[in-house]
């Protein structure tokens, strides 16, 4: 006997709310939450279950008999079938109140400490083309929409440059138009497309790991500088570099034009060689007269303008009056110590990344801030008794970790020292208010302050400061 279909449809449910990974929420008739793709809060509709779990299900919207006061038209021809920009749906001002709601509720019911009233979020005035880096992928094998499939047309160009179909690590949309970077990156990607197209370059295979243009990757920078990096399976130097001249022809705007050659089974740069082709080998970022230099393996913050009111909420709550030693943890390139170094007596940055530690001492030698000093370690074993007797006992610990979080040995050592205050950047508000919990014994949260960094995603900043008790 074959097995029985165990979706479900749920009739006329109910949309009351927004949840992780940008997901609708609703309730089933058996009390169960369901977890909603391609709605939002108010609408009601007819829900089909992808998955049953013992608390949840998941699902999808399959006919609609109210739409929420809170849409509004998706701008991007894309939307629906790109995971990328999930809220585009919703009124900006509706992912706003959601995205506060989330954090909200994380620290209450994660972390279960006392909060003082939280500042409103702070919204991007930029809410499309506010990225600073984008990354598509070639695929000879596109992904196709539905319309496209029930149309019954037999498509001879399978060729794509796009993004990766959610969940599915082999197929790739391909994008005609994206409104998360300014141009000239959507002129650059299609160029590059139409060019290979033309003269035949294939477009890469990830499950045969054959073809010949594999990623491209497009940075631009607040000062108007532009990264182009594309990344090829195999090296042919007359198609390359035909390739490359052609793309230098069209844009000569380009300040920095480089490749790789990676024939490995992933596509990340981190272990390869980059090669300049074109200009220099970086370009620059900029924030309140600090340079920072951006190569292809560089982190910074993707959205320039609010990495900016991010920092200076981050320096508002650290509270410097020129006199303390801060420690400046997760510090990547050292972008944040460097810009809280003017109020401080001396920062020291922690990193694990070598590579991102050599960014920083050299943006902190050209921005002759002399009173900043970064190391490379395991942030685990970093509070050891040497390492506090040489650089001393911090007053303000800043903390800006990965989403995890930080490790519970970390949080350990810094009650072991107990700086007076702590503030805490956090991409995560669960792992935060997890990590805010196993402080509260110590430390009291004083300001909370949300910020977009993410339009039309689900994603939110949090800045916490936490006093000594």
């Amino acid at each position: 006997m074959g097995r029985r279909n165990k979706n479900k449809v749920f009739d006329a449910v109910e949309v009351t709310d927004a949840g992780g990974k940008g997901k609708g929420i609703g309730k089933s008739p058996d009390g169960r939450v369901i977890f909603i793709d391609n709605v939002v809060p108010g609408d009601i509709a007819d829900i089909k279950t992808t998955k049953k779990r013992k608390s949840y299900y998941q699902g999808t919207a399959v006919n609609f008999h109210q739409f929420s006061d809170k849409r509004v038209e998706p701008v991007c021809q894309h939307f629906g079938t790109c995971g990328g920009c999930k809220w585009q749906n919703m009124g900006y001002e509706y992912q706003l109140e959601y995205k506060q709601n989330e954090v909200l509720n994380n620290l209450i019911r994660v972390g279960k400490v006392q909060l003082p009233e939280v500042t409103p979020i702070l919204g991007s005035k930029e809410i499309y083309f506010y990225r600073n880096k984008m990354e598509f992928s070639f695929s000879d094998s596109r992904w196709l929409t539905p319309e496209e499939i029930n149309s019954g047309k037999d498509f001879d160009d399978k060729n794509a440059l796009g993004f990766h179909i959610p969940g599915m690590w082999d197929k790739i949309l391909d994008i005609k138009k994206c409104h998360l970077q300014e141009d000239p990156s959507n002129a650059i990607r299609n160029f590059v497309k139409d060019y290979a197209t033309d003269n035949d370059l294939s477009f890469f295979n990830a499950r045969k790991q054959e073809g010949f243009l594999r990623t491209l990757m497009i940075r631009t920078s607040s000062t108007g500088e532009l990264m182009l990096l594309i990344q090829f399976f195999h090296e042919d130097k007359e198609k390359r570099e035909l390739l490359l001249d052609a793309v230098a022809e069209m844009f000569p705007e380009i300040t920095s034009l480089q490749y790789v050659i990676n024939e490995k089974g992933n596509d990340t740069l981190y272990d390869q060689e980059v090669i300049c082709y074109k200009g220099r080998d970086h370009i620059f970022e900029q924030m309140e007269g600090l340079q920072f230099k951006i190569n292809a393996k560089s982190f910074y913050q993707t959205n320039s303008a609010q990495a900016y009111e991010l920092y200076k909420i981050t320096r508002d709550f650290a509270d410097l009056k020129g006199d303390e030693i801060v420690y400046d943890l997760y510090t990547g390139t050292g972008t944040i110590a460097q810009f809280v170094a003017k109020k401080a007596k001396k920062v020291i940055g922690v990193e694990v990344v070598p590579e991102a530690i050599i960014d920083a001492k050299e943006n902190a030698e050209r921005n002759q801030v002399a009173n900043t000093e970064f190391f490379v370690g395991d942030m685990k074993k970093v509070f050891s008794e040497s390492f506090i007797n040489t650089h001393g006992q911090p007053d303000v610990i800043i903390t800006d970790p990965p989403r995890d979080g930080m490790h519970k040995d970390v949080i350990a050592q810094i009650i072991g020292i107990l700086p007076q205050r702590i503030v805490y950047v956090s991409c995560n508000s669960a792992t935060q208010a997890r990590d805010l919990s196993l402080l509260d014994e110590y430390y009291k949260v004083t300001k909370v302050q949300p910020v977009d960094m993410f339009p039309q995603t689900h994603h939110v900043e949090n800045v916490v400061c936490l006093e000594r008790k």
